[in-house]
């Protein structure tokens, strides 16, 4: 009897599978934050090895996939210039390297283990959607904890040894007092609620690919309880905004959508003004939501690109500073990937992110109307775009690594043609229910992009 078509049949499948599903044990034991950079690295091993022994070969990786690598590589370097540029010592600079590895450096290793090894989308979706249905389990404890006199903070895990940005990554929390308002705010397994949010929306997402409608309805309904519990105003409008950009970029070679587009550009022409006003009116509501969160932010992105551009506009500081009083001592240009590029490393940091996303984003554009494997990437690139204006991708690159294995996947392929390679099968084809049962390939024909 052939396997379910979303039981993982390769090595890679299994750990990638087992690991989404088991992030509430992880991270009860606080070890979270260590598994995704030992996952990454783990999977690189796997590629080097398919690749040593034959069975991938090397000039079938797309050429993102070595921008990607060459930017994050890029960061290495960068850092210990920043680094000796600031005489900050050989101790601090072997700390910072470490700390790329377990950041930057995931951001090219897992798109690169997507793009090689045999992993398929069907496989990501049904884990996170099991993952969804272990989070509602887990929703009554969270609800409750706040009116029950359960303590926000249940305990840090001796695994923050090992080292790592600091307590909240290895601490297991039930729940936030929002400060001003004195209203509960859920952060989940994540370190910070708006970071939740950001995960929630992605496996959102990656649930919406799972074929059975029983799961696919867990898993979507776990991760938008999330995303409303964490509160993440920007979750909700990345919710919202995504949603029919990805639907009409996927779908731009169909007449229908240019006949529904002609009119709603007309209206556009038409209301500019009035849209204009409500759109500022809108910003005024989103940044009042939670004033003093704003106004921190705002302050952060002022210090760092004032002392970014007087002090070290071209490598950066090599390292993160707390801010002032003013900002409640929190690290310059967090918050913000960009800001925090440019303070750290410079002007050719922020160079080193901005031209493998934006190369990326690009050839998934084009490519979205191919099929739910681009689509689902397409969404998974924007949402990276949309947080880098509101966290530090790299810091929360170990909660959202699907999403760069399904990227790197979507840019490994230029078609999606079922016959072509029996492993994008029911990645691809919407409209061939048979190819739900087909085994990972062992090759891949891949594009030049």
């Amino acid at each position: 009897m052939a396997a379910p078509a979303h039981h993982p049949e390769t090595a890679a499948e299994r750990l990638i599978a087992r690991s989404i599903t088991a992030t509430w044990l992880l991270w009860l034991i606080g070890g979270l934050y260590i598994a995704g950079p030992v996952i990454g690295w783990v999977l690189t091993g796997m590629v080097l090895l398919a690749l040593y022994i034959g069975r991938k070969n090397i000039a079938a990786i797309p050429a993102t996939i070595w921008l990607w690598h060459a930017g994050m590589a890029a960061m290495l370097v960068i850092l210990w210039v920043g680094h000796a540029n600031f005489s900050l010592g050989t101790g601090q600079t072997i700390k910072s390297s470490i700390g790329w590895a377990k950041g930057w450096a995931l951001i090219a290793l897992f798109p690169m283990a997507g793009a090689v090894l045999d992993v398929r989308l069907c496989v990501i979706a049904r884990a996170v959607c099991r993952l969804g249905m272990w989070t509602l389990v887990m929703l009554p404890l969270f609800l409750a904890a706040p009116f029950v006199g359960l303590p926000e903070m249940l305990y840090v895990s001796p695994l923050k040894a090992v080292g790592g940005p600091g307590p909240e990554y290895f601490a297991t929390i039930l729940y936030t007092i929002e400060p001003g308002v004195g209203t509960p705010r859920w952060q989940f397994f994540a370190p910070w609620s708006p970071a939740a949010g950001m995960v929630a929306v992605v496996y959102v997402f990656l649930a919406a690919q799972e074929r059975d409608l029983f799961w696919k309805v867990i898993g979507i309904v776990g991760f938008l309880a999330v995303a409303v519990l964490s509160q993440s105003r920007l979750a909700l409008v990345a919710m919202v905004a995504l949603v029919p950009i990805v639907w009409a970029v996927a779908r731009v070679n169909r007449a229908p959508v240019w006949f529904l587009a002609a009119p709603a550009l007309l209206l556009v022409g038409l209301f500019a003004s009035d849209l204009m006003t409500f759109a500022d009116q809108m910003m005024s509501d989103f940044s009042s939501a939670r004033a003093d969160s704003s106004r921190v932010r705002a302050a952060l992105g002022r210090i760092a690109m004032d002392r970014w551009e007087k002090e070290a506009f071209w490598f950066g500081h090599g390292i993160v500073e707390n801010g002032p009083h003013l900002v409640e001592y929190m690290p310059i240009g967090s918050h913000h990937s960009w800001y925090g590029l440019l303070f750290v490393k410079g002007l050719m940091g922020a160079l080193a992110l901005a031209v493998p996303l934006s190369v990326t984003v690009a050839v998934l554009l084009w490519r979205a109307r191919l099929g739910a494997l681009h689509r689902t990437a397409l969404a998974m690139v924007l949402i990276l775009v949309l947080y880098s204006f509101g966290e530090n991708l790299e810091i929360l690159a170990y909660l959202y690594w699907p999403a760069l294995i399904v990227i790197g996947r979507a840019l490994a392929f230029r078609d999606s043609s079922p016959d072509d390679d029996p492993a994008i099968a029911e990645d691809t084809a919407d409209d061939v229910p048979d190819a739900l049962n087909a085994p990972p390939g062992e090759t891949a024909r891949a594009s030049s992009l």
